[in-house]
């Protein structure tokens, strides 16, 4: 007696649960109904004190919106076409509402044309949203750049004041071009070590104020000044 109650009662809840979900799509379908419109869209990134107005902007979502006319994958196209961002995923929740969540390119560097400077990530992304000002403590790079440039980077920020711009030469060496004119030819491997021996130098002998030329330290046995 006891089972056969429970199974109408489990029966009869089970029937009100459909009813209830049943409406719930059929309202949504027809467009009627507060879980047909998204009512919030939320959007955050990877970043802290990132700026999100502009993936708002290219969202195009505004509370009130029916559901049935947000096209995720089209949102997600256009959200990607924003600078800056590197990857990004969208999801509708089952109440309407629009979730966006970005990662966003970690600018270290620049790159310029030559008249404006972009920001530049460290798998050397350059970012679309140049400006015409430079900022003195970012190391500035020229021409094409590898997958890289993370650990070049951050040696060369300790000659950061004397680097007019760096230059990745036939795809396999770098160049600095310093503030006072000398072209610095970094070896092939290791140039980490070749910016430490060069900052040692001029530390010593400030040899970057000098009235040179070129500083070859491609060969490891020794380094050629002109």
């Amino acid at each position: 007696m006891k089972r056969s109650i429970w199974f109408w009662l489990c029966f009869v809840i089970a029937i009100i649960f459909g009813i209830y979900f049943a409406t719930r799509i059929i309202m949504v379908i027809s467009g009627r109904g507060p879980l047909a419109h998204v009512r919030n869209i939320s959007i955050s990134s990877d970043t802290r004190d990132q700026n999100l107005s502009a993936i708002a902007v290219a969202a195009s979502i505004t509370p009130n919106t029916p559901v049935k006319s947000v096209d995720l994958n089209i949102l997600k196209e256009r959200i990607s076409t924003v600078p800056g961002v590197k990857d990004c995923a969208v999801r509708r929740l089952p109440n309407g509402n629009i979730i966006i969540r970005t990662n966003m390119h970690q600018t270290v560097a620049l790159w310029t044309d030559g008249e404006n400077y972009f920001p530049l990530s460290a798998d050397g992304t350059i970012v679309n949203t140049p400006t015409n000002v430079r900022n003195i403590a970012d190391v500035v790079f020229r021409g094409p750049v590898p997958n890289d440039i993370s650990e070049i980077t951050r040696a060369a920020h300790n000659l950061v004041g004397n680097i007019d711009y760096m230059e990745w030469i036939e795809n396999r060496r770098w160049n600095i071009y310093t503030t006072g004119g000398i072209t610095v030819m970094l070896p092939e491997i290791n140039p980490i070590s070749a910016i430490n021996t060069l900052m040692t130098l001029n530390t010593k002998h400030r040899i970057l104020g000098k009235a040179i030329k070129t500083i070859d330290m491609r060969d490891d046995a020794r380094i050629l000044i002109k």
